[in-house]
């Protein structure tokens, strides 16, 4: 090979992104050593080399996509591809398809501890947006009007989600919606940074995601909820609160968004409130009245 064939392929190395799929603990990576082709056999040394090999390809300018790799969706990936599972081609060919469509973040030399939570609330917002869509979409249609319930929820937790953003103060807002029951409590969040102007700039995927777990709440009749933190430099944080009401958000009570927000989730013991924090009524969202089309 002359010089000027390795000079090439270390520039086309460097044009090649990368993607890496990540057992993020120990069940899974013990779900793994069942194939032989499978030769690693420590979690703690898998992680630790693993973000070497991260941290090498970021020195040399190269692109790592992280994706979530789960043994048993593998497992079934093989299956309906018709793939061996006990091989390393078979896991890469996964690998190369939770790039696409999977929980997957770029790797930009963060420690491999702070990408492994990120990776986890990816891969769960990823699940509760595809579960609120497909619940949204198997509501079919409304026995008195042919109205699309599915549509018409998401129309109005749209309309609802803009007279909050609306009637906000200003500041930085962080927005989570809970619905509980299906079958387990489920969480969306959106975060707004305001622009120079003031106006806030939502992301749209988790505008998305959480107008979807919004309208699952609204067209389901669920027990759930919506709180907003409002951070603005040099007053006390403000948090307000409504809860998923008939078709609508009633607003909380600066006591009643206290008991939410000051709550343990899991035991229901109270705990102390944040410093610095006022808990507050919610501005009054105006006119709230549905728009035409289903709302009975």
């Amino acid at each position: 090979m002359t010089h000027t064939d390795q000079t090439v392929r270390r520039a086309l190395r460097r044009e090649i992104a990368g993607t890496i799929g990540l057992l993020a603990d120990e069940h899974d990576f013990h779900a793994m050593r069942r194939y032989r082709s499978f030769t690693l056999d420590d979690h703690a040394t898998y992680l630790r080399q693993l973000e070497a090999l991260l941290k090498a390809r970021t020195r040399q300018g190269a692109h790592t996509t992280v994706a979530l790799f789960d043994p048993q969706e593998y497992a079934e990936y093989c299956a309906a591809a018709g793939l061996d599972p006990d091989t390393a081609a078979g896991r890469t060919r996964f690998t190369a398809e939770l790039a696409a469509h999977g929980p997957a973040l770029p790797y930009d030399g963060q420690p491999l501890a702070d990408l492994l939570p990120a990776l986890v609330d990816e891969a769960v917002r990823q699940a509760t947006w595809e579960y609120a869509a497909g619940a949204l979409a198997r509501l079919g249609t409304c026995a008195t009007c042919g109205e699309d319930l599915g549509r018409a929820a998401f129309a109005r937790a749209a309309h609802l989600l803009r007279r909050v953003l609306a009637t906000a103060p200003p500041g930085h807002h962080h927005l989570v919606c809970s619905v509980t029951g299906h079958p387990e409590t489920l969480l969306a969040v959106l975060t707004l940074d305001p622009d120079t102007d003031g106006t806030p700039h939502p992301d749209d995927a988790e505008t998305l995601e959480l107008t979807g777990l919004l309208a699952l709440g609204l067209a389901t009749h669920s027990p759930g909820g919506l709180v907003m933190r409002i951070s603005t430099p040099g007053i006390p944080d403000r948090i307000h609160g409504w809860r998923l009401h008939g078709y609508g958000l009633t607003p909380l009570t600066a006591a009643e968004v206290f008991d939410a927000y000051c709550t343990d989730a899991e035991s229901g013991d109270l705990f102390g409130p944040e410093p610095g924090v006022d808990y507050c009524p919610p501005p009054d969202l105006g006119d709230d009245s549905p728009p035409p089309g289903h709302h009975h």
